[in-house]
């Protein structure tokens, strides 16, 4: 598989297939195909229990209970995603011994080696005031996994120990080697008046952390435009 991510604020992935190769996407994510590549809707996992399993995972996690599979018939065919969202793609690569964990609503495509499964919060401060709340989705196996990121994305290679302290709601995703926690905006003061909220998240290293300039929450702030009245109202 070859992919192109193409934009510079409003990114979308072209996604190049070999005969039968195929990535799964969010419904409602691909804007454009080359007519060889096929699309099927499916229930993600093994046999019936994991497909089952799969659409309650995915429930829960809050996406659509279905993805969309993208299998080439024949020859060289293309697919583009995008996530409809002004900001940044990231292809992550996944292997079986560093799975990657993801914010909710950051999955945009992956590799039909990528498993989709969810993850939760293993402490209670994290999933209250981090921002991600307490179920993340979670990726692993082999592969590509593409992810958006809201406005400009930041990447960090954490060494063993180091940390990052980040505004809730900009964490895009990390290794899962990376701990997650949250932690308290320096004095009462700084955390009533400084305008970063009362907590920051904390990703200490090893591994790759993604952050993101922004957040959709942000982002609906930012476009909402107030209602005017004419003259004779």
């Amino acid at each position: 598989m070859e992919y192109e991510i193409l934009g510079s604020n409003f990114q979308a992935v072209r996604v190049v297939l070999r005969e039968e190769e195929e990535v799964y996407a969010e419904a409602g994510n691909m804007v454009c195909k080359t007519s060889n590549v096929e699309m099927e809707t499916r229930l993600t996992g093994k046999g019936w229990g994991g497909k089952l399993m799969g659409l309650l995972k995915r429930k829960i996690a809050g996406e659509s209970a279905f993805v969309t599979y993208f299998r080439c018939a024949e020859g060289k065919g293309e697919v583009c995603f995008t996530g409809g969202l002004p900001g940044k793609i990231e292809a992550v690569e996944i292997t079986l011994e560093k799975p990657f964990i993801a914010q909710k609503d950051a999955f945009l495509c992956a590799t039909s080696g990528v498993e989709f499964t969810i993850t939760f919060q293993k402490k209670l401060g994290a999933g209250f005031f981090g921002g991600e709340g307490f179920i993340l989705e979670k990726f692993q196996g082999e592969g590509v996994v593409f992810v958006n990121a809201a406005g400009d994305l930041i990447k960090y290679e954490l060494d063993p120990g180091e940390k990052i302290q980040v505004e809730t709601g900009c964490v895009v995703g990390f290794d899962s080697t990376v701990t997650y926690s949250v932690e308290l905006v320096g004095g009462i003061k700084t955390a009533i008046f400084g305008g970063e909220g009362l907590f920051l998240a904390t990703l200490t290293g090893p591994g790759r952390a993604f952050i993101q300039t922004t957040n959709i929450e942000k982002l609906k702030a930012t476009l909402d435009i107030p209602e005017t009245t004419s003259q004779g109202d």
